[in-house]
């Protein structure tokens, strides 16, 4: 089957790939490598995953942490090209380099046990499949905190996944609530043009001069724990901390609640506000897995590296430890030689082709 064609029908593969950023190509890399039987099904219009969604000021001079797609180097670009571009240029580049059987726009809506396979239902009608790689991301979950009177504020409340570009706050005030990159990045964008910025965090943040091998591994590390134990994974940024750049930035704790023209801290101050941004991470788009009951008590899902300790049939990458553009390719990987292990098929590495075979999954 080529990519895009006869989707509507039910098919059946050995391994399902939900997504297609940089940890469900970095999968598939791996299992076309290994000649499996595999689709990658992506709910986007195009290639480029979270990266088409971008802000159109990101540019590639201040993309933080991008790395490349196993197996393809990226082309050298201009450091002002918007990121939104670049990136989904580079992707869409290296799914056709490794005829990467993609299929969008494909979305998929939950996916069922029927042991000893899985069944996966989309828009576009359901696979089965003896294991599923999953690698969704986190850019169409984002996360909102509630805080008293946030329904009063007369201004503009907007998420990181909503902003634009500094222009549309030129001479409002701004608090920027979040101690990730997204918000220090948004920052030194707005503060040039607005009247006032607030930089609001609920941990002090912590900065780092330089963040090498040793100090990500550690980070890694302790993201890994959280998710072997069950917990709701951490952000990996909320563990390496900021580069030590942003330290320079004022800063304020987190205010106790929002006011109809601004924010209030328990001290009683105030900071009069136009526009509250929201840049206060994700969370990982999981929901169509509820069926399979995989979370625990914890409120999380219990890992073993990639693999769901619950259901080895699931994989989970771009997820916890590796929801980062490096740790997403070395999970990817490691999800698609676990997959092959799983199956068997080890003697198929390196068959030219992957068969996709249409068959009716009811």
């Amino acid at each position: 089957m080529r990519r895009g064609e006869g989707v509507d029908a039910g098919v059946e593969a050995d391994v399902v790939v939900i997504g297609a950023g940089q940890a469900g190509l970095s999968a598939a890399y791996g299992l076309r490598r290994a000649g499996v039987d595999f689709v990658v099904l992506d709910g986007e219009d195009g290639p480029g995953g979270a990266w088409r969604h971008r802000w159109p000021t990101l540019r590639m001079a201040t993309v933080h942490g991008l790395h490349d797609l196993p197996g393809l180097t990226r082309p050298e670009s201009d450091p002002a090209r918007p990121a939104s571009e670049v990136v989904p240029a580079y992707f869409a580049g290296y799914e056709r380099e490794f005829d990467l059987p993609v299929l969008r726009p494909v979305r998929v809506t939950a996916v069922r046990d029927d042991a000893p396979e899985l069944l996966v239902d989309t828009d576009r009608g359901t696979w089965r499949t003896r294991a599923l790689i999953n690698a969704t991301g986190t850019w169409t979950r984002p996360f909102r905190p509630l805080y008293p009177g946030r329904n009063t504020f007369r201004g503009r409340q907007l998420h990181t996944v909503e902003y634009r570009g500094p222009d549309e706050f030129a001479g409002l005030r701004v608090v920027v609530v979040g101690g990730g990159t997204s918000a220090v990045q948004a920052l030194l964008e707005i503060a040039p043009v607005a009247a006032s910025t607030t930089w609001v965090t609920r941990r002090p943040p912590v900065f780092h001069d330089a963040f090498d091998a040793r100090t990500g591994r550690a980070a890694v590390a302790r993201v890994d724990e959280r998710v072997r134990a069950g917990l709701p994974p951490q952000s990996v940024v909320s563990v390496t901390g900021l580069p030590a750049t942003a330290a320079a930035l004022p800063r304020r704790p987190m205010f106790e609640r929002i006011e109809p023209d601004g924010v209030v801290w328990a001290d009683g101050s105030r900071e009069p506000a136009d526009v509250i941004l929201w840049a206060t991470g994700w969370r990982a788009e999981l929901g169509h897995l509820a069926p399979l009951h995989l979370r625990g008590p914890g409120g999380g899902i219990a890992m073993d590296g990639t693999r769901v300790a619950a259901d080895p049939r699931v994989h989970l990458v771009g997820y916890g430890p590796s929801a980062s553009t490096i740790g997403a390719n070395r999970a990817g990987r490691a999800a698609a030689h676990e997959v092959v292990v799983l199956l068997g098929l080890d003697s198929r590495r390196d068959h030219p082709e992957a068969r996709v075979a249409a068959t009716d999954a009811g």
